[in-house]
């Protein structure tokens, strides 16, 4: 797992005009994609914004081809640059991200080939930035890591379903950054930092995501205002 942060030299550009995209497959258009043949584009149209598109992509014979597209929803307050973010903001970090594995309360989807674990009443993911499993699943919850610090992932039955772990600040975590951002299915709005699709958009994407082609995802906004930094 890549562990060094590089510099802001990624950049979601003005291209995206024309519809969602732009002229041009946008993962085309991008300095770095990670490496593997699989992309995820989740873009906002302005760093306040709160609502934007995500698209999967395929890249075959060396060119990038849409596999699926769905709108996408971010944090209350926006999109804030992975670098600088500060946890508790109810901002999406922008950046280019590995996806460490799938999780959800149901089975995964037929077909899913992605490393997917199940949610158990005593699964929980550790905020606490004391704790030595800040921004890990734990199970069970450990004293070290406070009730009111952790989410209980059991009791977010709508929206972690279904879900991709987000490698935001998660190979080797800043306290304070951020833990616990991941791409799920929509709750009632916004989210708290996370990106969401409907179920249906994120049921296609674990059947999707293939381990062997490396699928990243990116996070980043139309207007290019955002560098999208990279862990």
């Amino acid at each position: 797992m890549r562990t060094a942060l590089v510099t802001a030299s990624l950049i979601v550009t003005s291209l995206l005009a024309q519809g969602p995209y732009g002229p041009g497959p946008l993962p085309a258009r991008l300095a770095d994609t990670g490496g593997g043949s699989q992309l995820i584009t989740a873009v906002a149209p302005a760093p306040g914004a709160t609502t934007g598109w995500l698209t999967w992509w395929d890249r075959r014979a060396g060119r990038w081809y849409e596999a699926g597209s769905a709108e996408a929803r971010f944090g209350a307050k926006g999109l804030t640059e992975g670098a600088s973010r500060t946890q508790g903001t109810h901002t999406t970090p922008t950046g280019l991200y590995e996806l460490p594995y799938a999780f959800g309360i149901r089975r995964a989807p037929a077909g899913t080939e992605f490393r997917y674990r199940r949610v158990t009443p005593d699964s929980w993911w550790c905020q606490d930035n004391a704790s030595p499993a800040y921004n890990r699943w734990t199970e069970p919850l450990p004293a070290h890591c406070a009730p009111g610090e952790a989410e209980h992932l059991a009791a977010y039955g709508e929206q972690y379903a279904h879900a991709m772990v987000i490698g935001f600040n998660y190979d080797r975590p800043v306290r304070g950054r951020g833990a616990g951002i991941f791409l799920h299915v929509n709750g009632k709005g916004a989210t708290a930092g996370c990106v969401s699709v409907p179920e249906r958009a994120m049921r296609a994407i674990l059947r999707w995501a293939n381990p062997r082609r490396h699928p990243h995802i990116v996070v980043g906004t139309e207007s290019g205002t955002l560098a999208v930094t990279r862990y």
